[in-house]
């Protein structure tokens, strides 16, 4: 097993600093139709011989025009097949096969789990990291930092790394043909980013970039809520029928890059720690992660007594586009109490991303904003 002293260091050194105002980025963001037949010449100036990591499906539907790329640009790639949760069991598999390889860069194809298994494999062995999303699902493509789990698919702890990608390359043509679902659910990951951001700022914690907002990543954070409510329905329709619009790539670069330095450089709040809260109900096991922060998202609301006409406008949102707005609608068929405290208790955790609320927080309130959220959405 491997030791993590690094970001443990980290992590601390980012909870006492002085509060400068920071905003953290990829070092290129690439997006447009087609950008994976390019990518040979992307990597090429990382490295020689990548390392190429996608789930069964992604490697079926990227890895001949990935290859025919890179071995174009005269590189060599080796391919392996993602476990499927984005743990330290697999990362440490990953690490290994790197090493028995002598790969020095890593790519990483597919969704956030198996983007930010790429990223953590790429620290840990010290050689840089392009991330390539074939769907818009989160915003974990541009960040510097790992949602990891268990290997049971619960969470366990975030990993915050020095910094982001160093590439990310968005081939809309990719995502546009990826399940409706994909985009609509990071949709719901990107609707917490301006609210959550506008909590931080509020409390004056701590970002995830390790100091106060600067004026540009509010403002990011704003504007990926204002795409999402002018594009967000007009994206959904295009994408059931197949084709890519002008709404499409709005969508894309709001799902990915707004809210990827939104909620990096502006911070997070409790719509997040409500998601990790509610991986506690197996019932909830199905859902992405947008999903879930969809209804994070209205529980905040909720906690911090919103405004109505800002309650309604996100409902009305999420209602639309086919985010979950209760319970039911993300699988409990019956509410058990005792399960949703539960839920409310691990949401509240110690270093949980809630207490950056301006104003405390207690597991009951938060179990009473659950059951308020859910009504409201029925």
């Amino acid at each position: 097993m491997l030791a993590y002293p690094q970001l443990t260091i980290f992590r601390i050194i980012y909870k006492d600093s002085i509060m400068d105002n920071i905003i953290i980025s990829p070092s290129k963001y690439i997006q447009g139709e087609g950008s994976l037949d390019n990518i040979g010449k992307y990597v090429s100036v990382f490295g020689k011989n990548p390392l190429a990591i996608a789930d069964d499906f992604v490697m079926g539907l990227v890895r001949d025009r990935a290859e025919t790329s890179i071995v174009g640009e005269g590189l060599e790639v080796n391919f392996n097949i993602f476990g499927g949760e984005c743990s330290r069991v697999e990362i440490e598999r990953l690490i290994e096969v790197r090493a028995d390889q002598g790969n020095d860069v890593i790519i990483g194809f597919g969704g956030g789990k198996t983007l930010d298994t790429a990223k953590a494999v790429a620290y840990y062995a010290k050689v840089p990291v392009v991330i390539v999303p074939t769907i818009a699902s989160t915003d974990a493509p541009t960040s510097a930092l790992a949602v990891i789990y268990t290997p049971e698919g619960e969470f366990s702890e975030y990993l915050l790394f020095p910094s982001n990608p160093n590439m990310v390359i968005m081939d809309t043509g990719i995502i546009a043909a990826a399940p409706v679902r994909t985009l609509v659910a990071g949709m719901g990951d990107a609707l917490s980013t301006y609210f959550e951001a506008r909590a931080n700022g509020l409390s004056g914690k701590a970002t995830m970039a390790g100091g106060a907002p600067t004026r540009s990543a509010q403002a990011l954070a704003k504007l990926c809520y204002e795409t999402l409510i002018a594009d967000g329905i007009k994206a959904k329709a295009a994408v059931e029928n197949g084709v890519s619009t002008k709404a499409v790539e709005n969508i894309i670069e709001a799902n990915t890059y707004l809210s990827g330095i939104g909620f990096e450089s502006s911070g997070l709040a409790a719509a997040h720690a409500i998601h990790n809260g509610l991986t506690k109900l197996e019932e909830c096991h199905h859902l992405l992660h947008g999903e879930k922060v969809a209804f994070g998202t209205l529980t905040q609301l909720v906690l911090e007594n919103a405004a109505q006409d800002e309650l309604e406008e996100v409902l009305t949102f999420c209602q639309a586009v086919g985010l979950p707005t209760n319970l039911h609608q993300m699988g409990v068929k019956e509410l058990n109490h005792e399960k949703l405290m539960e839920v409310a208790e691990a949401s509240c955790a110690e270093g949980e991303t809630i207490h950056n609320m301006p104003f405390p927080v207690s597991a009951k309130s938060v179990y009473a904003a659950i059951l308020t959220a859910h009504k409201l959405g029925s």
